[in-house]
């Protein structure tokens, strides 16, 4: 609540003596996550943006760290609907004491988490399998779909942060020389198909994955217990860096997920209605797996399935905007 609190504030502080309103809310560009509820909420932001409060949208499809750079670099996306900010925080810090990004909201989603995490059918055959250090131990357990040979640990597509996180512990638990290989999933498509596969054949899987999502709730993944200490430094000056800017990583347990609806500063000023909507709209694990498992089932993309949000959550979304702009979302529905 404190957190809440203190961001309103700012964003506020950020606000207070602008003019503009919603009609001259203008062009606003959205970076849209390459993943589910990454796609859901950006497109979610973008009905209502353009519905309720004029705006003329556009979207930037990209992972983490492209968003990111092109953030702090180039001025767009003004917005970022869903940003996991661990592997970016020293960036993302930098902007923000330079007024140039604001974290307009710092719980968008509520229950979120992340780490690696073994499919149900291993936790279940193999109860023994109690920290990272168990897994590890058991390569065998895990054979690697091109080299069986080897323990496979799957990790994120290019682009994401959690790639670099995952590589860099890899390297920090020594996993090549205890038997493992990496198994590149190529995208987020990759990642959740190489799960389905495992987890409706009842087959072991092990690697990087996040909650609240579709396939963590479908299959009943497993967190897998770090069994590590923390530290800050090490994360963020070696574990999200390339191995080019840190070959020495310690072991860690992954770090508290941090996500964010981060903005530009100048858009948050340029449209403070907007501004203020984003800072309200917040989703719960449940609601949120909701309208992800409607994505999956309908094989809906984000777009449709925000639109069923809004036809069938007024009492939720209601609250987070102007009466005015609920006039106006209703009416298009």
């Amino acid at each position: 609540m404190k957190q809440l609190i203190t961001a309103a504030l700012t964003a506020g502080a950020l606000l207070s003596g602008a003019q503009t309103f919603a009609a001259d809310c203008g062009k606003v560009v959205i970076g849209e996550m390459n993943w589910a509820s990454g796609e859901f909420l950006a497109r979610l932001d973008g009905l209502i943006m353009k519905e309720g409060y004029g705006c003329e949208v556009e979207y930037l499809t990209a992972g983490t760290m492209p968003q990111i750079t092109s953030m702090t670099e180039k001025g767009s996306p003004h917005i970022a609907s869903e940003l996991w900010a661990n592997a970016a925080a020293v960036v993302i810090d930098a902007a923000v004491a330079e007024k140039r990004l604001v974290k307009l909201n710092p719980a968008p989603i509520t229950g979120a988490g992340e780490g690696w995490m073994m499919s149900a059918a291993a936790a279940q055959a193999h109860p023994e399998l109690k920290t990272i250090d168990d897994v590890i131990a058991r390569p065998d357990l895990f054979p690697h779909p091109e080299d069986p040979s080897k323990g496979g640990l799957h990790t994120c597509p290019a682009g994401w942060g959690c790639q670099l996180a995952t590589n860099q512990l890899f390297r920090a638990f020594d996993m090549e020389a205890k038997g493992w290989k990496l198994v590149e999933t190529g995208s987020g498509a990759g990642l959740d198909g190489s799960i389905a596969k495992a987890s409706e054949r009842g087959e072991n899987w092990v690697g990087y994955y996040w909650a609240p999502t579709v396939f963590a709730a479908k299959y009943d993944l497993k967190l897998v217990d770090f069994n590590s200490g923390f530290d800050k430094d090490n994360w963020d000056n070696c574990i999200v860096k390339p191995v080019e800017e840190c070959d020495n990583p310690k072991r860690s347990k992954w770090t508290v997920s941090e996500v964010v609806s981060l903005a530009q500063v100048d858009f948050a000023k340029r449209a403070p209605e907007v501004a203020a909507y984003i800072g309200k709209r917040s989703f719960d694990s449940n609601m949120l797996n909701k309208y992800l498992v409607y994505m999956d089932s309908n094989q809906a993309p984000g777009e449709e399935a925000a639109l069923e949000f809004l036809l069938n959550e007024e009492a939720t979304w209601s609250t987070w905007v102007s009466e005015d702009a609920k006039a106006k979302i209703k009416k298009s529905l």
